[in-house]
């Protein structure tokens, strides 16, 4: 058969559209389903469990980097406001020289948090590894997430997915990058596909019940 570059083209440009239809439906389907779950902070909040705080990066110092400041300092206010009675602490601490948990640690701790009520998810590697474990390691009953408004969207679908009663908590603080809320677009995908193919998180182990004393969280 003759090569037929009208009839390449059309297949190529049918592709991109159907991957564009798919980008707009999967981001549709998470902010739509998703709303009336989260709050801003002059909203009402219904009380819950734990707080989980989302992991985000830590300054070489070992301080927090605004985005994560703003929200564990949201956490803090939930926690005082006795919306919370626990609060869960979820990032990357996969290796020796980066940990994300115990400087939030001791922030919280700082402000008057008490020990046992600060429990440590070392292997929160993301978002989904974080509400997987949130369920099974720290069996948790119902969360407020802890997080900026271009990342609670897909926090929270997260959540309902996997049957865990959660809203999430808006903790916009500084200037947001419009580079986060792009790269949530394609974030959303990975979401569907993990959540569709029951992807597991790296590491399990355990169960650690939010219930119990935090102090012995190791």
């Amino acid at each position: 058969m003759p090569f037929n570059m009208k009839r390449v083209s059309r297949f190529i440009i049918s592709i991109f559209l159907i991957i564009i239809i798919v980008i707009v439906a999967v981001n549709g389907l998470i902010l739509f389903t998703t709303k009336p779950y989260i709050y801003n902070k002059d909203s009402q909040i219904l009380n819950a469990q734990t707080a989980i705080i989302l992991g985000a990066s830590v300054l070489p110092d070992r301080s927090l980097s605004p985005i994560l400041k703003d929200r564990v300092d949201t956490a803090i206010q939930l926690y005082n406001a006795k919306k919370v009675s626990k609060i869960l602490v979820s990032g990357d601490n996969g290796t020796v020289t980066y940990n994300e948990v115990n400087p939030v640690r001791i922030y919280l701790l700082n402000k008057g948090v008490l020990d046992q009520d600060i429990f440590l998810d070392h292997a929160g590697f993301d978002t989904h590894s974080t509400m997987y474990r949130a369920r099974d390691i720290f069996k948790v009953d119902s969360v407020l997430i802890v997080s900026q408004s271009f990342h609670l969207p897909r926090a929270v679908f997260i959540a309902h997915y996997l049957g865990i009663n959660a809203y999430g908590v808006n903790a916009d603080g500084g200037k947001i990058l419009f580079s986060n809320y792009i790269r949530e677009v394609f974030a959303n995908e990975k979401a569907i596909l993990y959540l569709i193919f029951n992807i597991k998180p790296k590491y399990l182990g355990p169960e650690i019940p939010i219930t119990d004393d935090g102090r012995n969280n190791p």
